[in-house]
């Protein structure tokens, strides 16, 4: 068995809080349904996952209002009032990741992010500081699940995947990380 060098942190649900519901919630004020209609139709998961990949927001947001015209503001909300959908960190995994660095264990992490906001982020919470090195899928181009991801991280930091911990709230990216050996 191989010892750990290095732990990889996700960002998203692992360090901080993300939803879009945090913003939605306030702009369908007491119709769940209609919000959650609005994310799985309009806005979805898929349509942000393209900015996680690089897509730049104002493209991004011009292209979807143009075929929902009806919901131009919503879908603009979506990046102008972006900061909403981030209520905080998660503080447990906060203090992991500063007694792991204050003991000086190597720390990086690996995620899905649009290169836009990322820095929103890392103003905000001092935690990034921690990082010895950040993969961001939206400054690359690549992004979780894909094992080019992965390999991107470990060639550019010069980690041996054996030798990581990788913690992620997305089974689909743990099982890539297994599948690599971490």
């Amino acid at each position: 068995m191989t010892a750990i060098e290095a732990v990889v942190f996700d960002v998203g649900n692992v360090l901080i809080e993300w939803s879009p519901r945090y913003l939605y919630r306030k702009l369908f004020p007491g119709d769940e349904v209609a919000m959650e209609h609005f994310l799985a139709q309009v806005c979805t998961a898929e349509w942000n996952a393209a900015q996680d990949a690089g897509r730049p927001f104002a493209r991004a947001v011009a292209e979807l209002s143009a075929r929902h015209p009806e919901h131009a503001p919503l879908i603009a909300a979506f990046d102008e009032r972006w900061e909403e959908m981030v209520p905080g960190a998660h503080d447990g995994t906060v203090a992991l990741v500063r007694e792991l660095d204050e003991r000086g264990w190597p720390l990086y992490a690996l995620t899905n992010f649009s290169r836009e906001k990322f820095p929103l982020v890392v103003r905000r919470f001092d935690v990034f500081g921690r990082f010895d090195g950040i993969v961001v899928s939206g400054e690359i181009g690549l992004i979780k699940p894909d094992p080019a991801i992965f390999h991107h991280l470990l060639d550019r930091f010069a980690l041996r995947p054996e030798a990581c911990v990788f913690i992620d709230d997305a089974e689909a990216n743990v099982a890539t990380a297994r599948a690599l050996g971490m």
